[in-house]
């Protein structure tokens, strides 16, 4: 590792894959030892919602962008109370931040929240491998004094078990009910309290869900409250709700299924509105009798074509997941609403003749486009019909 006036500096960081390469490098944030699974991101902006993303449990991120850190840091870009990612790996220093919402720098926020990290890093290299050969697991060590044990770190990521079969969302769902009240992010007054009555009851399932997909649904007037992952069919029931959000969340959905299909099973019973996002949508399709698949390298990043089959309109997606509902095997009642243009791979369904769907990226699409903030849209008409048709039979 060099400086500009061409000095060598020892390095203070090294990721370890499980295969025994090494990249050693600048460490950043906090000093220790991470282990789990290696993906990269696409996305040039949002490196703090990325890293507060609770679907980043268990990973480690790479990002292609070289310049990360330009836009520093604040209390607001967060979409969970406390970082998901276990570190990140990026190819020069972290830039000096010039963004007038920036209240610290993004290496004194990684150290505040215990984040590690490593720069100076070919991370085309390692880009270009996980296109490759996939997800792989890695160990990122962090010593400022450079003490690194490379075997012990190559020792760990070699018997790391890796995502397929863990599950992953009790580390990030709530713990007890709650309400959600905070609406979007506006210029003028930051984050405001909406003051729209939509008389619509929303209950949103939190397998790690994500602030700005509850944001959304305050915006837009619901009363929403939010349950933990574990929440059973009779708890759900007794908020009445009119619609039902699954939220998006981390690691393998057939091992958070063992808890969450029976009771998603149950919510089927029901012509209740229903609308599953990531995790949830790969849940929903497991409870209508789907399987899903672990993926070579999943989908990171902000800017994935997909098609709505139903309109024919291509969206430019926010996306973060490893794993995804297969195509063998679908049953009959199940309709497949999406696709991915970069690898045809199932982005969206519905239940037949049921107000019932999902979509495998992020609607509320931040950081992104606003190109699919129309399924919330989507799913809040299907919420008032069901409300309205409910209370004309009363």
């Amino acid at each position: 590792m060099a400086m500009d006036s061409g000095e060598e500096l020892p390095p203070t960081a090294a990721l370890v894959l499980s295969d025994g390469t090494c990249f050693l490098g600048h460490g950043i944030g906090t000093p220790g030892l991470k282990v789990g699974e290696l993906v990269f991101n696409t996305a040039m902006t949002g490196y703090q919602e990325i890293l507060t993303d609770p679907s980043y449990a268990g990973q480690i991120v790479t990002f292609t962008f070289p310049h990360i850190g330009n836009t520093g840091a604040n209390a607001e870009d967060l979409e969970a109370t406390t970082h998901a990612a276990l570190g990140l790996v990026i190819r020069a220093d972290i830039t000096d931040p010039s963004n007038w919402r920036s209240l610290q720098s993004l290496e004194s926020w990684l150290t505040a929240n215990g984040l590690a990290g490593i720069a100076n890093v070919d991370t085309r290299q390692i880009t270009s491998r996980l296109r490759r050969e996939g997800s792989l697991n890695a160990a990122l060590l962090v010593s400022p004094e450079g003490d690194l044990d490379i075997e012990a770190a190559r020792k760990a990521a070699a018997e790391w078990p890796g995502l397929a079969g863990m599950d992953l969302v009790p580390a990030v769902t709530s713990t007890q009910r709650s309400r959600w009240r905070e609406g979007l992010w506006h210029l003028e007054g930051g984050y405001a309290l909406p003051q729209e009555d939509s008389g619509l009851r929303i209950v949103v399932i939190d397998y790690g869900v994500k602030r700005n997909i509850l944001r959304g649904l305050a915006n837009a007037g619901c009363e929403v409250t939010v349950l933990p992952a574990t929440a059973t069919h009779a708890e759900i029931e007794a908020v009445a709700p009119d619609g039902i959000v699954l939220s998006n969340g981390p690691g393998d959905p057939a091992a958070t299924g063992n808890y969450a299909v029976p009771v998603i099973k149950a919510l089927l019973e029901g012509d209740r509105p229903i609308f599953g996002i990531c995790l949830g949508h790969q849940m929903l399709g497991l409870a209508a009798g789907a399987r899903t698949m672990k993926m070579r390298a999943g989908h990171h990043g902000a800017n994935h074509p997909v098609q709505d089959l139903l309109t024919g309109k291509v969206e430019i997606t926010s996306q973060n997941h490893g794993f995804a509902i297969a195509d063998e095997a679908l049953p009959a009642n199940l309709e497949v609403t999406h696709r991915s243009l970069f690898d045809g791979t199932i982005q969206g369904v519905r239940i037949k003749g049921h107000p019932i769907f999902s979509v495998q990226y992020h609607p509320e699409a931040s950081p992104g486009p606003m190109d699919s903030h129309y399924l919330f849209d989507r799913f809040l008409e299907l919420v008032r019909r069901y409300k309205s048709q409910k209370e004309g039979s009363l």
